[in-house]
């Protein structure tokens, strides 16, 4: 847009409604004088870019720039493509929205100036709401990177803590392991000291046994007063050949004690009142019907109507316990203060211990309850 006199208004049709007012200043002088071209180029930087023309070169004219007020303003030497001189300023906001340019001829000592007046509402305006939308814009990338270092730093802390956790569940797993072995050790240890406690209430109940001379096998010796041989190694002798104590037991609690050796094959048990007479009338060989006693041969133990807590070893020593009160009868190891089996005693009334010796002539005896031998 450009203004070529100095007396009139004028407005290009590329920036609607623009208010242009050009207020040439003659100073009436001798010879050619001309006015000074005022062009608007359009919004810059947040102002608006004017260009001042003069048709004569800069070697001839001057060209000065001052504000609404008169004060001077600075602007940029710009000479058109044939030599013309010209200028160039950027009218900024607040500065009175005015500007002349001034033509100075010191040769002929003339000017000539045209002015320009420009409305606020065509300077560039920055919107209101740009600081807060840059402030907004800010907080917000600083808490997108706030919130991604709290969710870096709360993904390493779960790791961190699930890493914790497996090793304390690690270390639970180890202390539950090695507490259930002190648990099983404990259980063993408690189940062997209620063994020999058992075996020591057991042996509390202790009774003196004698064999009955009249109530044995005539196969069978006595020697001294508790040992017992077969006169007959090698040979089976049916039905078992067996010795009688002379004690019989009808109730409370009675135990004693039998050192069987290294015999091949032994039985020991208690029988009746009834049973005990009739052996003595048929010479100590025991009638067709069963009575409660532990059988050993070839290294296993037989229990036939009871339950065995061992099957097979060897049994140098053996305990036997009469209870009459619970109605058992149980046998113990008592090399090992262990118990070898049970059964429940299906006899009634009294009941004497019998005594049946190794087939293969190795000796049998009553030992004292608490002496390392039998009693002779």
């Amino acid at each position: 847009m450009g203004m070529g006199t100095g007396t009139g208004t004028g407005m290009g049709m590329g920036i609607p409604l623009l208010l242009l007012l050009l207020l040439p200043m003659l100073h009436p002088a001798a010879g050619n004088v001309h006015e000074p071209l005022l062009i608007l180029e359009g919004p810059e930087q947040g102002g608006i870019r004017l260009r001042c023309l003069s048709e004569r070169p800069f070697s001839d004219v001057q060209l000065l720039w001052t504000d609404g007020k008169g004060e001077n303003l600075t602007g940029i030497p710009a000479p058109t493509d044939t030599g013309s001189a010209g200028s160039s300023l950027l009218l900024r906001p607040g500065s009175g929205n005015a500007a002349s340019c001034r033509i100075l001829d010191p040769r002929l000592q003339t000017a000539s100036e045209s002015s320009v007046v420009v409305a606020d509402v065509f300077f560039p305006a920055t919107s209101p709401w740009l600081p807060a939308f840059l402030m907004l814009l800010v907080l917000g990338v600083f808490l997108l990177l706030a919130a991604a270092y709290k969710l870096r730093r709360n993904q390493q802390l779960l790791a961190r803590e699930r890493k914790n956790q497996q090793e304390i569940q690690e270390e639970i797993e180890d202390l539950k392991g090695e507490l259930e072995e002190e648990i099983g050790k404990f259980q063993k240890e408690n189940q062997e000291m209620e063994k020999k406690i058992g075996f020591r209430r057991a042996q509390s109940n202790a009774v003196s046994l004698t064999l009955d001379e009249h109530c044995k096998h005539p196969n069978l010796v006595i020697q001294g007063k508790s040992w017992i041989v077969t006169s007959k190694p090698g040979s089976k002798i049916h039905p078992k050949a067996v010795v009688v104590a002379r004690e019989g037991f009808s109730e409370g609690k009675s135990y004693w004690e039998v050192e069987v050796g290294n015999g091949s094959d032994w039985e020991l048990g208690v029988l009746g009142e009834e049973i005990r007479d009739s052996l003595r009338n048929n010479g100590g060989s025991f009638p067709e019907e069963t009575v409660p006693g532990l059988e050993y041969s070839l290294g296993e133990f037989r229990l036939p109507g009871g339950k065995l807590e061992r099957n097979s070893g060897s049994c140098r020593v053996l305990g036997v316990l009469l209870d009459q009160e619970s109605r058992i009868l149980s046998f113990f190891d008592a090399e090992e203060k262990q118990r070898l089996g049970l059964l429940p005693l299906k006899l009634p009334g009294n009941l004497f211990p019998f005594f049946s010796p190794s087939s293969d002539g190795k000796a049998l005896g009553i030992r004292p309850v608490g002496v390392g031998g039998p009693q002779q």
